[in-house]
């Protein structure tokens, strides 16, 4: 259901749009909170608030998203997805920040173009009688297919563009068996660079024992579902694990709690894993409001309890193929739309109503009209035959539909959405408003356009605000009610500021977020998302004046470094 609270009523439906690649579990989700599936016959284009597509957006789709409406990508951030984009990203952050910062991502090469470096260093490695295994990945496909791990270089077979990384040889094990994290990581915005981690997850394991002697066994080396819901012990009943491949981030924790494994440092070392990683592409992201983004990263954990990055998910798989799955994944789905913050202040939309719905006072006005047209259609044809019609009364008949098709007029113009995408209410006086309140004027509360009654929102504080703007673009917005979130979660889960400034910026949307003071923090929680960056006042500053990324690592430095003096404390 669309939550309701004091603070924050949205008394009108959402509508939804999804893409029809968008995943099942999505219009599920939507449809139990009370949604409404927008139908591209009966609405118009901006008759939505929320566009779910798998795939990225066109350029136009964000320059015409309107401030009522959220798109669930990014602009640019596709060029994380393919492996290759993403470990050149972390080959130049290393080089400019230090590999001590960007040391949680395997050695790569990206072949062909790297063929010569990868050959010098597997020489390397052999001429000192060292031990040396790569895995193989193609760039440009998902779900493990193509994935190889080798030993001797004339295993090396590849048609297409692929990574090559040195191959971790000794993850951690639970009774044998590798397994990797799926971490799901929400960014609602890249400048502030703002990121959510949820804190449930899912843990993916491979369905045979991990064993170097036996290279070519994919259910033992590779951790995707894809692939390991096809072994023949995926539904046995293994040690420790179980059946299946899946457990939840919850029963991790518990297992490392059960082995006494304090996991503090290991959580923190990958929240800076998931800000160091976005820090590489957030300078080259175009600032777009009204958008999140939903990644997918893949963790792997070594036997020193290192995290190692893997890979990035862009649209990350949100299939049902468990019941781990549906425990997870859909109440991902609700706290993504709780953390979309949704508030009756922002939702501008010109809403709809069918043709079909049936109106006394609108049918009582169409048929008056329909009357005073016929009428005067009629006089005209009597009057052409030379039917002794009184002029007087035909230009009072002439008067009337004039009346009415003026009015229609200037409440079509008071009324319509103006070039930037926000309804003009400057017009609607308090003479209007108390004769639509009481119904005197049906035509004047209700327009007809093409069969269908569109209500004029109420002047908002969106609609407010661009008057101002139009008057002095840079002046600073005024003041709006507290955020509030609708949340399974009870109100001591999350800190919500007082009060938060809307600042203008060189467009008329805002990101989801507002931030305009250094005091002023994004919520810590929203549902079981938590938020790892900014994490402090100085790494909020940092990104606001565009991704100072040498301020932020240095305050990621320092945080570790407290934490890791804590615990040894302890």
């Amino acid at each position: 259901m669309a939550r309701e609270n004091d603070d924050n009523d949205i008394s009108d439906t959402l509508i939804f749009r999804l893409h029809e690649s968008a995943p099942k579990v999505v219009r599920e989700v939507l449809l139990e909170r009370g949604w409404e599936e927008f139908d591209e016959d009966h609405q118009s284009e901006e008759e939505w608030n929320l566009h779910w597509r798998t795939s990225a957006f066109r350029t136009a789709d964000h320059n015409n998203v309107k401030p009522w409406q959220r798109l669930n990508h990014h602009p640019g951030t596709a060029q994380m997805i393919k492996k290759d984009c993403l470990a050149r990203h972390l080959k130049r952050m290393k080089g400019i920040y230090g590999s001590s910062y960007y040391e949680f991502s395997p050695t790569a090469f990206i072949l062909p173009n790297d063929y010569t470096k990868f050959l010098a260093e597997f020489s390397k490695e052999r001429h000192k009688k060292k031990a040396s295994y790569w895995i193989c990945k193609p760039t440009d496909m998902s779900r493990g297919r193509g994935i190889f791990v080798f030993q001797d270089i004339k295993d090396l077979t590849y048609d297409c563009t692929v990574i090559v990384q040195k191959y971790i040889t000794n993850p951690l094990l639970i009774s044998g068996y590798k397994f990797d994290l799926r971490i799901y990581v929400c960014v609602t915005c890249f400048c502030p660079l703002t990121v959510y981690v949820y804190q449930e997850g899912l843990v993916r394991f491979a369905t045979e024992k991990f064993s170097l002697s036996s290279l070519d066994n994919i259910f033992a080396h590779l951790t995707n579902t894809s692939i390991n819901k096809y072994s023949t012990s995926y539904l046995s009943d293994k040690e420790r694990v179980g059946s299946g491949c899946k457990w939840t981030l919850g029963q991790f924790r518990s297992y490392l709690r059960s082995v006494e494994i304090d996991d503090v440092l290991l959580w923190q070392r990958i929240y800076n894993i998931v800000t160091m990683t976005l820090l590489a592409i957030a300078p080259s992201v175009p600032q777009c409001p009204n958008c999140f983004e939903l990644f997918g990263f893949d963790i792997l954990i070594d036997d020193t309890l290192k995290p190692w990055l893997l890979e990035v998910n862009y649209s990350p798989a949100l299939s049902l193929d468990c019941p781990n799955d549906v425990t997870v994944k859909k109440r991902l789905i609700n706290d993504i739309i709780d953390l979309l913050n949704y508030k009756s202040t922002e939702v501008q939309k010109y809403k709809s109503k069918k043709a079909k719905t049936f109106s006394p006072v609108l049918h009582s006005a169409r048929q008056q009209m329909l009357q005073r047209n016929n009428t005067s259609l009629q006089n005209s044809k009597e009057f052409k035959k030379g039917n002794p019609i009184r002029s007087s009364h035909l230009k009072e008949n002439s008067d009337q539909l004039t009346s009415s098709s003026s009015l229609l007029d200037k409440n079509e113009e008071t009324k319509s959405p103006t070039k930037d995408g926000f309804v003009d209410c400057s017009n609607c006086n308090s003479e209007e408003k108390s004769s639509t309140e009481s119904n005197d004027d049906p035509v004047n509360k209700e327009i007809l356009s093409g069969g269908k009654t569109i209500v004029s929102p109420r002047k908002t504080l969106t609609s407010k605000l661009r008057e101002r703007m139009n008057i002095s673009p840079r002046q600073v917005a005024s003041k709006v009610p507290p955020v509030s979130f609708a949340s399974r979660a009870t109100s001591e889960s999350y800190r919500t500021p007082r009060t938060v400034q809307w600042k203008y910026m060189e467009c008329p949307l805002f990101p989801l977020y507002y931030i305009s003071d250094v005091d002023e923090m994004p919520p810590a929680h929203v549902g079981d998302f938590l938020l790892i960056f900014p994490f402090n006042k100085t790494s909020l500053l940092a990104s606001k004046t565009g991704s100072n990324v040498k301020s932020i690592i240095q305050e990621i430095s320092k945080l570790t470094q407290r934490n890791l003096m804590e615990i040894k404390v302890t």
